[in-house]
Parts: C-alpha cells; sequence; structure tokens
C-alpha cells in the first residue's frame, strides 16, 4: 500500500467528529460568533481586521489568525504528504463580499521519511472583503465557521464559531497600516513573478529541473506545488546557484507517470521571499554535475582541460588502493619476464591497455543508454545497487584470498596478475585491465571528478573522449612499463619477498571489501532487513573462504574445482536472494470483528489512523510492516483490524471514547479472551514497544 495519499477529503472538515465523554457528539465548536480569541485544543483562533470601518466601494484586509502551542502545526493549502488546509465558511451582510483565503509562505515539515508543507507557532490567513457601492452606512456583522486540522504526533480536527464587528462609514477611509499578525502575513504572501524574472520548468524522468531567474545569483530555493502528487515531498530539493538565479532540482512524485502540461507552485527563495510561478512543462534531460562545485565566479571548464585532468586522474587512479595491487601484480610479472622478446612484452601492454579501454567504452554506453532514457547517472553508478555491490565485494574477497596466499588458481581471473602473466597469455593481460576498471569502479581519485561532472554533462563525443582519456590514464603506468622493461632494472631482483609483498597486497583489498560491506549496509538499511542483508553477505564470504579452502587443499583438480563452483554459487545465491512480500492484511475496523477473534481466542491489534495523520503513516512504515513486528503477529495469530477515521465514522469515534482517547494514531490491544481489557499503545510507537506490548499481553 502506498503510504501517500491517494485521495483527499473534501467534507472532512464538516463531517469528522472528534471522541468526547459523549460517544455521539460531533466535534465541539468553541466560540459563539462572537469578535475575540477563542480557545480551541492547542490552538488559538481569532478573526481580526486592518481596520474597524470600510466604506461603500472600498475593499478591507481581514484575516484568521491561529497561534499554536509550541511543536503543533496546520497545513498549508497543499498539505504535503499527509493534512488538510484551514477552511472558511463566512456568513455575510448584504453587500459584502469576502474573497478566496490566502496563505503565506510556507515550510517544509519533516517527520520520518514523509513531508507536511504548513506552519507552527503562529500564522494568518488573510481575506479581502469588498463591500459594494450601494451598501448602506451602520454596524455590521462578519460571521465564520472554521475548521482545521491540527497535528503533532496525533492529528485533532477542530471546527470554531467566529466574529467580527464592523462599520460601514459613509466616506472614504483612511488606508489600514499592515501590523500586527495580519499585517506581517500580508507582506509574506507569495508574489506574482515580476515581468523582468522568467522561470522555467524541465520533466525528465526522475526529476523536474526549475529555473528562476532573477538577475542576481541565489543560494537557497524551495518549491511547494498547489496541485498534490507531483513532486515527491520528502525528497531532497537540490539548489545549483546560478549568476543570475537559482536551479532547484525536485524528485517527481513515483505515482506521476505523466508529466503534466504545466506546473503551478511557489518558488521560495527565503523565509521573507517568494515567487507564486507558473510554467509549462518541457520534457527533457539537463544532466546534473556531480563533480565539486566550482566557486562563483569561476571560469568553466572546456573540453581540452578535461580531457587533461582525466588522463592525470587516471594516472593517479592506479596509486588508489582498490586498484594498485592490481599494477604491482603485473610489475611483479614483468620482473619476471625480463628475458622475453621486447615486441612480446608491448603486445601485453597492448591487450592490457585494450582490456582497460573495452572495460571504459562499455561503462560510457551504459551511462549514455541511462542518459538518454532520463537518467542521471556518474561514474561509479554501479555502486547504486545492491546487487552490484554484492557481487564486487564477493570478488574482491575471493581474489584476496588468493593474494592472502590461500590458493592458487592458475589461468582463472583471480590469478591474472600472477599465473596469466606468467603464461604470458594475452586473453590474461585483456583481463587484467578488465579487472583493474572493475575495481577502479569504487575509487575517484584527484581531478577525476571535476572532469567526469564535466564530462557527463556534455554530447556524447567529449563524454567519449573524457573517459577514452581516463582509461589511457589508468592504463599508461603498465604500458610504459611494458614499452621499456629496462625501467624494471629499478626494482630488485625476483626472489621470495616477492611472494610476502604479494600477500601484503591482499591488505587494502580486504580492506575494500569490508567498506564494500559498508556501503551495502547502507543501501540496505531502507527496508526493515538492513543488518538482516549484512549477515547473509558475510554468510555469503564464508561459503567463498570454503571454496578457497578446497582449491588450496588440492589445487588442480576438476573435482576441487567443481566443489568450489558450486560453493561460490550457493554463497552468492544468499545475499542475491530476495524474499516475496510477506505484509500481512488488515481487515476492516467493526465491534463484531472483535467479539469475534475474541470468542475464537485470537488477540486484537487495532490500528486506528487516518490518510490525513502523518504520524500515522510513519508508525505504519517504521514499525507496524516491520518484519519484527509482521512475525510476531504472524506468530500469535493477531487478528489485525484497521479503523480508517479519514472520514467521519461514528462506530471508530464511539470506540476512541471508550479507550479515552480523542484523536489519531490510536493503537489498541486486545487479549485474546472474552471481554478482555483493552491496552492502549503510545501514540508514537517503536518496534520495541509493539512487540513488548505483544509479548506481555498475549500471554494466556
Amino acid at each position: 500500500m502506498n503510504i501517500r495519499r491517494h485521495f483527499f477529503i473534501l467534507l472532512l472538515f464538516f463531517c469528522a467528529t472528534l471522541a468526547l465523554p459523549s460517544a455521539d457528539a460531533q466535534i465541539q465548536v468553541v466560540g459563539d460568533g462572537g469578535p475575540g480569541p477563542v480557545k480551541a485544543q492547542h490552538l488559538t483562533a481569532e478573526l481580526v481586521s486592518l481596520s474597524p470601518t470600510i466604506a461603500p466601494g472600498e475593499t478591507l484586509q481581514v484575516g484568521l489568525v491561529l497561534t499554536l502551542e509550541e511543536h503543533w502545526h496546520v497545513y498549508w493549502i497543499n498539505a504535503g504528504d499527509s493534512g488538510e488546509p484551514p477552511k472558511i465558511t463566512w456568513t455575510l451582510p448584504h453587500g459584502i463580499t469576502a474573497g478566496p483565503m490566502q496563505f503565506p509562505i510556507p515550510t517544509r515539515l519533516p517527520l520520518g521519511p514523509l513531508m507536511d508543507f504548513g506552519y507552527e507557532d503562529s500564522v494568518a490567513f488573510p481575506v479581502l472583503l469588498t463591500a459594494s457601492k450601494d451598501i448602506k452606512p451602520g454596524p455590521i456583522r462578519i460571521d465564520a465557521q472554521v475548521n482545521w486540522l491540527v497535528c503533532r504526533e496525533v492529528c485533532i480536527p477542530g471546527k470554531a464559531h467566529l466574529g467580527l464587528n464592523l462599520t460601514v462609514v459613509p466616506g472614504p477611509t483612511t488606508p489600514a497600516q499592515p501590523v500586527g499578525a495580519l499585517g506581517e502575513a500580508l507582506t509574506l504572501i507569495p508574489k506574482p513573478l515580476p515581468p523582468d524574472m522568467k522561470f522555467t520548468a524541465l520533466g525528465g524522468k526522475q526529476d523536474f529541473v526549475f529555473t528562476l531567474t532573477t538577475g542576481d545569483r541565489e543560494t537557497d530555493a524551495e518549491f511547494y506545488p498547489f496541485d498534490q502528487e507531483q513532486i515527491a515531498n520528502a525528497g531532497d530539493q537540490r539548489v545549483e546557484p546560478l549568476s543570475d538565479g537559482v536551479r532547484l532540482r525536485v524528485a517527481r512524485a513515483p505515482e506521476l507517470t505523466k508529466l503534466p502540461a504545466q506546473i503551478h507552485g511557489v518558488l521560495k527563495l527565503d523565509d521573507e521571499r517568494a515567487y507564486e510561478v507558473t510554467a509549462p512543462v518541457t520534457a527533457g534531460e539537463l544532466p546534473e554535475i556531480r563533480g565539486p562545485k566550482a566557486p562563483a565566479g569561476a571560469t568553466s571548464l572546456t573540453a581540452l582541460p578535461a580531457i587533461g585532468l582525466a588522463f592525470l586522474g587516471g594516472i593517479i587512479l592506479n596509486l588508489m588502493p582498490c586498484v594498485f595491487p592490481v599494477l604491482f601484480l603485473k610489475g611483479l610479472a614483468l620482473v619476471q619476464s625480463g628475458n622475453e622478446e621486447r615486441s612480446r612484452l608491448r603486445s601485453h601492454g597492448l591487450v592490457y591497455t585494450l582490456g582497460i579501454l573495452v572495460s571504459f567504452w562499455i561503462i560510457v554506453a551504459a551511462l549514455l543508454i541511462l542518459r538518454a532514457g532520463g537518467n542521471q547517472e556518474g561514474w561509479g553508478f554501479q555502486l547504486q545497487s545492491p546487487t552490484f555491490i554484492a557481487l564486487l565485494a564477493a570478488g574482491l574477497f575471493f581474489f584476496s584470498l588468493s593474494l592472502a596466499g590461500q590458493f592458487e588458481l592458475g589461468l582463472s581471473l583471480t590469478s591474472v596478475g600472477g599465473g596469466l602473466a606468467q603464461k604470458q597469455g594475452y586473453t590474461g593481460s585483456f583481463f587484467t585491465g578488465v579487472l583493474a576498471t572493475i575495481v577502479a569502479t569504487p575509487c575517484t581519485a584527484p581531478l577525476m571528478g571535476a572532469a567526469i561532472g564535466f564530462a557527463l554533462a556534455q554530447p556524447a563525443g567529449i563524454t567519449f573522449a573524457v573517459f577514452t582519456a581516463l582509461a589511457l590514464g589508468l592504463a599508461a603506468p603498465y604500458l610504459l612499463l611494458s614499452f621499456n622493461p629496462a625501467w624494471t632494472r629499478l626494482l630488485p631482483r625476483p626472489g621470495a619477498w616477492m611472494e610476502t609483498l604479494k600477500q601484503l597486497t591482499a591488505v587494502p583489498l580486504f580492506a575494500t571489501v569490508i567498506w564494500l560491506v559498508w556501503v551495502y549496509g547502507h543501501l540496505s538499511s531502507a527496508t526493515s532487513l538492513g543488518v538482516d542483508r549484512v549477515a547473509l553477505l558475510l554468510a555469503c564470504f564464508l561459503f567463498i573462504a570454503i571454496a578457497g579452502w578446497a582449491l588450496g587443499k588440492w589445487p588442480a583438480r576438476w573435482s576441487s574445482a567443481i566443489a568450489a563452483v558450486v560453493l561460490i554459487a550457493i554463497g552468492l545465491a544468499i545475499p542475491l536472494y530476495k524474499p516475496k512480500d510477506t505484509t500481512l492484511t488488515w481487515a476492516p475496523f467493526s465491534q463484531q470483528a472483535i467479539t469475534q477473534a475474541q470468542a475464537a481466542g485470537h488477540p486484537v491489534f487495532i490500528d486506528f489512523t487516518a490518510a490525513w495523520c502523518l504520524s500515522c503513516q510513519v508508525n505504519e512504515r517504521l514499525v507496524l510492516r516491520s518484519s519484527e513486528v509482521q512475525r510476531q503477529f504472524a506468530n500469535n495469530k493477531v487478528t489485525l483490524l484497521k479503523a480508517d477515521w479519514t472520514q467521519y465514522d461514528p462506530e471508530i469515534t464511539k470506540h476512541l471514547a471508550s479507550v479515552g482517547r480523542s484523536g489519531v494514531p490510536t493503537y489498541v490491544i486486545y487479549p485474546g479472551r472474552p471481554n478482555a481489557s483493552a491496552v492502549v499503545l503510545p501514540e508514537l510507537l517503536t518496534k520495541d514497544i509493539v512487540l513488548n506490548a505483544l509479548a506481555k499481553n498475549l500471554k494466556p
């Protein structure tokens, strides 16, 4: 089930009720329609005006002021992932009309993995009253029925009957000064975009790219859409300062399968500056430069310097701990093959270089294909895949065991630096280049970042040239040694030290494996099984270690090789296996369902929730859907009931009152015994709270 709201409640505040001592009572209305502030649950509401008088044909600013208790909030016109904005229903005298309620600049209100848009502390919502030219002078009364949703860990609907006494005077009035909360709110209403500014919207496969041209460098921006399910509300909004404005990258909402014809929203530059913007959405991609940010005023990188930086970065890449062991092994091979014909050594250097070039060209092709399809990827994009990380970590662990001396593989890939070089096989040299590229992907050398960032924002030809230069830089040290074997005389003579040093090179590779496991854990932490997935990867390493032991115990035997292949296959299957979703099904709430479950000896867990309740969505995603809690529900045959209070339901309201609660979220456990008392849990859940409550209350 998608935790984001897929439908919104049009009549929520007119039909929802709040549980009171009388279970059938509706939301308590505070206020009697008279002037002045009224106190409701967690806020104070008041109608105010800039002036007590209005003349025929004139306008007057009035407004709804809500003063909230600490940490409570109300909502903007688009509430975000949950919630509803305040609403006013007016009863006005003849000759007075009210314009739409205006909303000041909102703020982002995060809660767990979700995001709301709204206001904390206090907020005023201006409304413009207009008096007709034929209105008669005298006192008039403004009457308003106000509805709101105020939230913290729980969300509580509220309702007030407010009023305002004004006087219609015959002559023109002095313009009122914008003072107080209403005056401040009027300065914070997003302004129309001035004619000398420009706003554009580019819609890609994953992101919107908004560009605002103001004429000045802007360093901050946030976008708030008026329409729901357009952006990923909780996603990062990535700011790119421009010399004459700002560019903002905002992730598309997962529900937005088709680009809208236009987008309408508020672009906020700071707490006091925001513009209401509308622009047609142009389909296309604008690659994001992910290298180091250039300082303000710095000149842009061009193609030739980028190619040069890439070549130098490739050379330095050989010194990185993930690449150096491979280069070292090739250097040892040159030391041991000093008597070979020079032409043959050069051929090996060229084939090694070809292996690196082909590997880099495959990476470039993949990047360009993904870019054409709308994805914005960069160097090491494969590392965003948990599957690739697991395979790379397992391969490097296997290779490290070989370097450490557990076994020798002869003509296999893991000994390309030794066995294949000794055999002088061109296949070995080629795949050594492939291996060097693979192990280089987790590393970024100095100078590489700027060059790759530039390349990914350029046409395909320049991208290809920059990555080719990077490949040639990576291949250059060994290629130069193969063309000048006399340089190897600078190295010590072959001896036992070579085997010891080769084993020492396993240390940085083992360190790289540890880092990859850490990355794998972070990639898996988005699910409740993050630690479990890391444990499964470590179990894979155990099988690989047993395979290495078999190869070392019985070298050069088909039986040991087959056993090793089987063990490695089993080991890889462990972290790569993805179990099916075992999320349990929740039944609709009813008193009859509770009675039937208790009569059958089954405990009951009730989730009182609502689509507009942000805390409810967080608790459901992080706790109730977690594997540990789901497992306890299943093992104890708990009947799961969902009491959806999104729209008013008298039975749910009555049951909330019976357990002493007046809002959602509320969580209740009934032991599996007839007439057993309810156990009410806290509004904010943790796994331990739920598991401990289940263990305590599910005992016979």
